[in-house]
């Protein structure tokens, strides 16, 4: 019955489980950066973006997606796509990030948080609809 379950949302289960992979280390890095080499929040959460979108992408090609292609074409407009559209969700998650921390003085831990749940839906959207189409 499990077996079932998962083989019917394979995609979704798979994306859950290393969007939330993908999460916690941006929300580690995140915290390297910021809380023990007190490095300037913003910058901080572009240097994890950085780690976190390398992490993503081998995640989503070989195991979310199985995108199984080898060609360069292919690969090339794959990588180009995901990182496009994690920087649009990069500059979601920057708003995000300064208009809690700076306008609304909400702590910049709980914003990267609260973030990370609105990136990780843009995420799998633009993943599903304009990378790893099948």
């Amino acid at each position: 019955m499990l077996s079932n379950l998962y083989k019917k949302n394979k995609e979704i289960i798979n994306y859950l489980i290393f969007g939330g992979l993908t999460t916690l280390v941006s929300i580690l890095t995140y915290a390297l950066f910021a809380k023990i080499f007190l490095i300037n929040y913003l910058i901080s959460n572009v240097l994890s973006w950085i780690i976190a979108v390398m992490f993503a992408f081998i995640t989503n090609k070989l195991y979310v997606f199985e995108s199984k292609s080898k060609d360069k074409k292919i690969v090339f407009k794959e990588i180009t796509n995901f990182f496009f559209f994690r920087i649009v969700s990069l500059i979601i998650e920057m708003i995000i990030m300064y208009v809690f921390v700076d306008l609304l003085s909400i702590d910049d831990l709980i914003t990267k948080i609260i973030a990370q749940i609105i990136v990780i839906l843009s995420n799998y959207i633009f993943s599903k609809v304009f990378v790893f189409k099948k």
